[in-house]
């Protein structure tokens, strides 16, 4: 049976984090491929400023580049409408029956994954693996809310470099460096394509 691991997000843009985050719970977990999803029209992004998802599907295939263990899949940019991860983990599931999901995310999602449209088909077809993130906890309540909900979830404790996509959008306004935030490819592409900078007057 494959184990695959999948890591969504508006990636806007990817950066070391993630990519730390990602390898860390498939060393952990022994899990054969990790899927980077990329959100198209993410539910809890509704109106809000993101570069376009063909920027950031780019980006996320530029980082991974050289990681046979890594994979990009534009499958949400390309569906129409709102994007929820309960239909892309039906599609992938249609697409392999036999595969196992692990969906990976931070504590700060985790704690809010049971209020997730349809939660319950989430907690069924994948199981969570939370990488533990500077500044969040989870506690006993926490824990037994997510068990209460049928959510099979597997703790790592590891350090990670505490990078935020903001601050990285951040940087590139005021005109800072974000060598070693992100991949040196991200970097070049984010430069190249003039992303995140400011409007000049």
């Amino acid at each position: 049976m494959r184990s695959v691991g999948i890591m969504g997000g508006t990636f806007d843009p990817v950066h070391m984090g993630h990519l730390a985050c990602a390898e860390m719970a498939r060393d952990a977990c022994g899990i054969d491929e990790v899927l980077f999803i990329v959100a198209g029209n993410p539910n809890f992004k509704q109106g809000m400023q993101m570069a376009p998802a063909s920027e950031r599907f780019a980006m996320v295939q530029a980082a991974i580049a050289g990681n046979d263990a890594f994979a990009a899949s534009d499958a949400e940019v390309r569906r129409e409408g709102v994007t929820y991860t309960a239909d892309t983990l039906l599609e992938l599931k249609d697409a392999d029956p036999t595969a196992e999901l692990s969906f990976i995310m931070g504590t700060d999602a985790l704690l809010t994954l049971h209020a997730w449209k349809d939660a319950d088909v989430i907690a069924r077809l994948a199981r969570i693996i939370c990488v533990s993130r500077p500044g969040y906890a989870l506690g006993d309540r926490e824990r037994a809310r997510l068990a209460r909900a049928g959510f099979d979830v597997t703790i790592i404790e590891a350090p990670l470099l505490d990078i935020s996509s903001s601050e990285v959008r951040q940087r590139v306004a005021e005109g800072r460096s974000i060598r070693y935030l992100v991949p040196d490819a991200v970097r070049a592409h984010i430069q190249d394509r003039r992303l995140y900078r400011r409007e000049e007057a």
